[in-house]
Protein backbone atom coordinates (compact mmCIF):
# COMPACT_ATOMS: atom_id res chain seq x y z
CA UNK A 1 0.00 0.00 0.00
CA UNK A 2 2.58 2.50 1.14
CA UNK A 3 4.77 1.48 -2.26
CA UNK A 4 1.58 2.26 -4.49
CA UNK A 5 1.04 5.75 -2.68
CA UNK A 6 4.71 6.49 -3.24
CA UNK A 7 4.46 5.94 -6.91
CA UNK A 8 2.33 8.79 -7.63
CA UNK A 9 3.17 12.04 -8.83
CA UNK A 10 3.76 14.66 -5.74
CA UNK A 11 0.76 16.58 -7.30
CA UNK A 12 -1.52 14.08 -7.46
CA UNK A 13 -0.55 13.37 -3.83
CA UNK A 14 -1.72 16.93 -2.97
CA UNK A 15 -4.76 17.11 -5.05
CA UNK A 16 -3.45 19.85 -7.40
CA UNK A 17 -2.92 19.85 -11.15
CA UNK A 18 -0.16 20.81 -12.86
CA UNK A 19 -2.18 23.67 -14.44
CA UNK A 20 -3.19 24.69 -10.79
CA UNK A 21 0.38 24.53 -9.65
CA UNK A 22 1.79 26.70 -12.03
CA UNK A 23 -0.78 29.41 -11.69
CA UNK A 24 0.95 31.66 -9.60
CA UNK A 25 2.98 34.51 -11.43
CA UNK A 26 5.36 36.96 -10.42
CA UNK A 27 6.92 39.85 -12.65
CA UNK A 28 10.26 40.48 -12.39
CA UNK A 29 11.86 43.95 -10.81
CA UNK A 30 12.44 46.16 -13.75
CA UNK A 31 15.72 48.49 -13.75
CA UNK A 32 13.10 50.95 -14.71
CA UNK A 33 9.58 52.65 -14.55
CA UNK A 34 7.93 52.60 -18.23
CA UNK A 35 3.92 53.24 -19.38
CA UNK A 36 1.42 51.58 -16.99
CA UNK A 37 3.92 51.28 -13.78
CA UNK A 38 1.85 51.44 -10.61
CA UNK A 39 3.20 54.29 -8.92
CA UNK A 40 2.88 55.14 -4.78
CA UNK A 41 2.25 58.48 -4.34
CA UNK A 42 3.97 59.73 -0.77
CA UNK A 43 3.50 63.18 0.02
CA UNK A 44 0.92 64.52 1.66
CA UNK A 45 -1.02 66.18 -1.02
CA UNK A 46 -4.69 66.27 -0.75
CA UNK A 47 -5.20 64.29 -3.69
CA UNK A 48 -2.44 62.19 -3.24
CA UNK A 49 -4.12 61.22 0.46
CA UNK A 50 -7.04 60.58 -1.23
CA UNK A 51 -5.79 58.05 -3.79
CA UNK A 52 -3.78 56.07 -1.61
CA UNK A 53 -6.56 55.79 1.29
CA UNK A 54 -9.30 55.04 -1.61
CA UNK A 55 -6.99 52.28 -2.83
CA UNK A 56 -7.42 54.32 -6.39
CA UNK A 57 -4.53 52.71 -8.52
CA UNK A 58 -1.68 55.51 -9.72
CA UNK A 59 -0.28 54.38 -13.09
CA UNK A 60 2.67 56.38 -14.99
CA UNK A 61 1.84 56.84 -18.36
CA UNK A 62 4.61 59.27 -19.71
CA UNK A 63 8.71 60.00 -19.14
CA UNK A 64 10.01 62.67 -19.72
CA UNK A 65 13.21 61.59 -20.63
CA UNK A 66 15.21 60.98 -23.35
CA UNK A 67 16.53 57.44 -22.46
CA UNK A 68 15.08 54.65 -24.29
CA UNK A 69 14.17 50.58 -23.86
CA UNK A 70 15.00 48.32 -26.80
CA UNK A 71 11.97 48.48 -27.60
CA UNK A 72 12.07 52.83 -28.00
CA UNK A 73 9.83 52.51 -24.99
CA UNK A 74 11.00 55.74 -22.91
CA UNK A 75 11.76 54.75 -19.41
CA UNK A 76 12.44 56.72 -16.16
CA UNK A 77 15.07 56.39 -13.04
CA UNK A 78 15.06 57.72 -10.06
CA UNK A 79 14.81 61.48 -9.95
CA UNK A 80 13.10 61.58 -13.63
CA UNK A 81 9.77 63.59 -14.34
CA UNK A 82 6.75 61.73 -14.79
CA UNK A 83 2.90 62.06 -15.57
CA UNK A 84 0.35 60.31 -13.77
CA UNK A 85 -3.21 59.27 -13.81
CA UNK A 86 -4.56 60.05 -10.28
CA UNK A 87 -8.09 59.71 -9.52
CA UNK A 88 -9.05 60.42 -13.11
CA UNK A 89 -6.65 63.25 -13.43
CA UNK A 90 -3.33 63.82 -15.03
CA UNK A 91 -0.19 65.35 -12.73
CA UNK A 92 3.59 65.56 -12.81
CA UNK A 93 5.58 64.05 -10.64
CA UNK A 94 9.03 63.16 -9.40
CA UNK A 95 10.29 59.73 -9.05
CA UNK A 96 11.53 59.44 -5.29
CA UNK A 97 11.99 55.68 -4.98
CA UNK A 98 12.56 52.86 -7.51
CA UNK A 99 11.96 48.68 -6.51
CA UNK A 100 14.51 48.91 -8.95
CA UNK A 101 18.32 47.66 -8.76
CA UNK A 102 20.46 50.55 -7.86
CA UNK A 103 23.93 51.34 -8.47
CA UNK A 104 26.12 51.15 -5.32
CA UNK A 105 25.42 53.57 -2.35
CA UNK A 106 21.98 54.18 -3.88
CA UNK A 107 19.11 53.02 -1.72
CA UNK A 108 16.34 50.33 -3.10
CA UNK A 109 12.95 50.86 -1.71
CA UNK A 110 10.29 48.48 -1.65
CA UNK A 111 7.80 50.10 -3.60
CA UNK A 112 7.74 52.63 -6.64
CA UNK A 113 7.57 55.97 -4.84
CA UNK A 114 6.41 59.52 -6.30
CA UNK A 115 5.70 63.19 -5.25
CA UNK A 116 3.44 65.12 -7.06
CA UNK A 117 4.30 68.61 -8.59
CA UNK A 118 2.05 71.30 -10.66
CA UNK A 119 2.85 72.31 -13.47
CA UNK A 120 5.02 75.71 -12.14
CA UNK A 121 7.11 72.65 -10.49
CA UNK A 122 5.85 73.17 -6.75
CA UNK A 123 5.03 70.11 -4.83
CA UNK A 124 1.30 69.70 -4.13
CA UNK A 125 1.96 69.02 -0.69
CA UNK A 126 3.66 69.76 2.01
CA UNK A 127 5.79 67.45 3.20
CA UNK A 128 7.22 63.82 1.89
CA UNK A 129 6.16 60.43 4.14
CA UNK A 130 9.21 58.66 3.68
CA UNK A 131 13.08 59.08 3.50
CA UNK A 132 14.66 60.34 0.10
CA UNK A 133 17.45 59.68 -1.27
CA UNK A 134 20.40 61.74 -0.71
CA UNK A 135 21.17 60.78 -4.65
CA UNK A 136 18.47 63.19 -5.47
CA UNK A 137 20.48 66.16 -4.19
CA UNK A 138 23.38 66.19 -7.16
CA UNK A 139 20.25 66.03 -9.34
CA UNK A 140 19.91 69.46 -10.35
CA UNK A 141 17.76 72.38 -9.14
CA UNK A 142 14.47 71.19 -10.27
CA UNK A 143 14.56 68.86 -7.39
CA UNK A 144 15.34 71.47 -4.41
CA UNK A 145 11.89 72.28 -3.97
CA UNK A 146 11.28 68.42 -2.88
CA UNK A 147 14.66 68.34 -0.79
CA UNK A 148 13.11 71.22 0.92
CA UNK A 149 10.27 69.70 2.00
CA UNK A 150 11.78 66.30 3.09
CA UNK A 151 13.31 66.02 6.47
CA UNK A 152 14.63 62.31 5.98
CA UNK A 153 17.35 61.30 4.18
CA UNK A 154 19.39 58.15 2.95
Amino acid sequence: MIKHILRQPINVLIGQSLTQRHAFHTSPVLQWITKQTRLRVVDNSQLGREAMTDGSKVKCIHVYTKKKTGTNQPVGQLGDKVLVTIKGQMKRGYLVGLRAYQRPMVPKFDTNNVVLIEDNGNPLGTRVAVPVPNYLRSKGPELAKIIAISSRFV
